[in-house]
């Protein structure tokens, strides 16, 4: 593995930290404002975070019918997708939720085999098993204490991976006709658009109005840092190395979601945190090297 790959692995994990730590302060303001309204804050917020920074560094747009693969994939991903996300999370646990979308590196896997974007082999398919199962073993305590009918947002969150992994396949060509920001913010903002017109037709942003500091930090820290940080990384990391690479170290995500909500929200935490961060650790050493 060279500088490059190593490079973008170890900014997809803080991606993914990052990110699993937005799904525990979800988990911790969905019950005050719906789905769609907290996806309009989230990407509303970040858009306007990423979109200075994009224009004094002169980032490289995307041009021609790229404008049309680039509004597709950001609707697709931070208004869809996390919709459903939200929406998951208002049904089961943060370590539940989490666990569902820490199969993304294994639809990954498949969805990139499929198209052919990027080969399956064995050591690859072997490192994406052992970091999911990991996970699995990570949060084995708090999926034991996961809400009456989480099933629900199990399968929602099963869904939205799917989405999140044809995001990930896709956005590469994209990408490297442009520029890393160039397309994060144009994505962003078409996602963030369409969050804004469904969340304004709804009425979503009269809850708002009742929000108090806890609520507004929470929101506030969803946008930096798992807005605007974490999926500047993404890009960054997607940028560097194979989608089932990067998203492989989805498996941090539940890790970092139930640390942070059996702070935030009390859910439990079990001794097996440390044997399953070790499998995960392992499963993602293993799928991003190879064999001597």
């Amino acid at each position: 593995m060279d500088a490059r790959e190593r490079n973008g692995i170890v900014a997809a994990l803080v991606s993914s930290a990052l990110g699993g730590s937005a799904g525990a302060l979800t988990r911790y303001v969905i019950g005050a404002i719906d789905p769609v309204t907290l996806a309009a804050f989230r990407f509303g917020i970040a858009f306007l975070l990423v979109l200075p920074v994009a224009l004094v560094v002169r980032a490289a747009w995307p041009r021609g019918k790229d404008w049309y693969g680039v509004a597709a994939l950001g609707v697709l991903f931070f208004c869809i997708f996390f919709v459903l996300y939200n929406t998951a999370l208002a049904y089961t646990s943060a370590a539940h939720g989490s666990l569902a979308l820490s199969t993304l590196p294994v639809t990954t896997m498949l969805v990139g085999a499929l198209l052919g974007v990027e080969a399956l082999t064995p050591r690859k398919t072997t490192g994406v098993l052992i970091a999911t199962a990991g996970a699995a073993m990570a949060l084995a305590t708090g999926l034991a204490d996961a809400p009456a009918g989480a099933w629900r947002g199990d399968l929602i969150m099963m869904g939205a991976t799917l989405i999140m992994a044809l995001y990930s396949v896709w956005s590469r060509a994209l990408i490297a006709r442009s520029s890393r920001l160039g397309f994060l913010v144009a994505g962003m903002g078409f996602g963030a658009a369409a969050s804004v017109a469904v969340a304004l037709h709804a009425g979503g942003f009269v809850a708002a109005q009742h929000f108090g500091l806890a609520q507004w930090s929470a929101v506030t820290a969803i946008a930096a840092l798992g807005g605007a940080a974490s999926f500047y990384l993404w890009v960054y990391a997607l940028e560097r190395t194979t989608p089932t690479r990067v998203t492989n170290t989805m498996t941090v995500n539940p890790i970092s979601a139930s640390v942070l909500a059996s702070v935030l929200l009390g859910e439990p935490l079990g001794f097996n945190l440390a044997l399953g961060v070790l499998a995960v650790g392992a499963g993602i050493w293993i799928a991003s090297t190879r064999a001597r």
